[in-house]
């Protein structure tokens, strides 16, 4: 009899350590160890995913989850938790664009960052789809770096922040340096600036009234037709 009663307890026990398993994920966001593993069960792990393709519109879109700070502010009652994300957001295109969000849970300051992204994305000049057209620098706060055109079969020379900016804007060589500080907001900040101050030789010639074989042949010293043939690959 003694034997039957330790098989029962035993067969027992793993269905409580189950049900007392599930009981603080089900609670959610309510404390910091309930707030992540309610967040996993609820989104499937949203916040943890740094590059989502989506269809909105008809327009897939790259999506990287740059960083995540967590905030707490102490009130009467304890401490409440926020969370700040960066995420940039590109075409692969030409297009690129970043956001910021706040909230009191991972995935909506995700999707507030996301939202704010997709609202200021701008348009940056690509040599070839694949390089830039020249070298450009950038500042913001203690933040500076340094981006370099490159011949093809470089890669993305860069790391951090500033590779998820040119992943997402579809540049398959560039060089960068960056200097001063690794904040992600002033890396990012400084990098949006060199890529808005680059320029194409189509954009150059219109403003000049000249001819784009005109620009590209007298920089190099080339031939006319050498001239003429790179003129016709320039698209923007």
């Amino acid at each position: 009899m003694a034997d039957e009663n330790n098989t029962e307890v035993q067969a027992a026990a793993p269905e409580a350590n189950a049900g007392a398993g599930e009981a603080p994920r089900g609670r959610g966001g309510r404390g910091r160890g309930g707030d992540r593993g309610g967040r996993g069960g609820r989104d499937g792990g949203r916040g943890r995913r740094d590059d989502r393709n989506r269809d909105e519109g008809g327009e897939e879109l790259i999506e990287k989850l740059v960083h995540i700070n967590r905030v707490s502010k102490t009130v009467k009652g304890g401490k409440r938790f926020g969370f700040a994300a960066l995420v940039v957001v590109g075409d692969g295109k030409g297009r690129v664009g970043f956001g910021h969000g706040k909230a009191r849970e991972v995935p909506e300051a995700i999707s507030k960052a996301t939202a704010a992204a997709k609202k200021a994305m701008v348009r940056v000049p690509l040599k070839e789809g694949r390089t830039l057209h020249h070298d450009g620098n950038g500042h913001f706060g203690a933040g500076r770096v340094t981006v370099r055109s490159a011949p093809q079969g470089t890669g993305i020379i860069a790391g951090g922040p500033m590779r998820a900016i040119f992943e997402s804007l579809g540049v398959a060589d560039v060089v960068t340096k960056s200097v001063g500080t690794s904040n992600p907001y002033n890396m990012i900040r400084a990098t949006f600036e060199a890529l808005n101050s680059q320029t194409s030789p189509k954009s150059v010639a219109q403003r000049r009234g000249k001819k784009i074989a005109d620009l590209l042949g007298r920089g190099h010293g080339a031939d006319a037709q050498t001239a003429a043939a790179e003129a016709a690959a320039v698209t923007e």
